[in-house]
């Protein structure tokens, strides 16, 4: 649905990820242990941001941004950023592939957009350790040894910045 009327759906949409992740993150991670060594998330709260910037009409951004700037400084935040880069076609054959009906309708400049969103918030980012992996030849879901070679490179140290990694 939203995607056929965007409009429509998105403000309640964002408002639900944002309190779902936000729970989320709170219930899995704030409790960390004294002595854990690493905690992996598929998701930081930022990432709601750049979603809402895209979907939402400016005087809901501004409402929606208020609400994020209060919920965030509660979250630990992440000591490396991995963000998995996949050309726009590519993930529109994923999407395709994937066949969840609800997302056939994205649209190739809505990935676009988003794509452009990242790239934003990265450059925004100070402080940050950002590692970002071209996947376009890779397939560490089905290929171990990609997957190997995966994880080794998330464990690797970084110096504070964006880091590029091309497979």
């Amino acid at each position: 649905m939203f995607y056929d009327q965007p409009a429509r759906y998105a403000f309640p949409l964002e408002l639900s990820f944002l309190a779902d992740r936000y729970q989320q993150l709170n219930d899995e991670l704030a409790p960390q242990e004294l002595f854990q060594q690493q905690t992996i998330s598929d998701y930081i709260l930022s990432k709601s941001l750049i979603f809402a910037n895209i979907n939402l009409k400016n005087d809901e951004s501004m409402l929606y941004q208020r609400l994020f700037h209060i919920i965030n400084p509660h979250l630990p935040k992440p000591d490396l950023l991995v963000y998995l880069h996949k050309d726009v076609s590519l993930l529109k054959k994923n999407i395709i592939t994937r066949g969840r009906s609800y997302e056939q309708n994205i649209g190739e400049e809505y990935l676009k957009k988003l794509e452009s969103g990242y790239w934003d918030f990265f450059k925004q980012q100070t402080g940050t350790r950002i590692l970002v992996v071209d996947t376009n030849n890779v397939d560490f879901v089905n290929d171990e040894e990609d997957y190997n070679i995966m994880l080794s490179v998330m464990q690797a140290d970084y110096e504070i910045g964006i880091h590029r990694l091309f497979f």
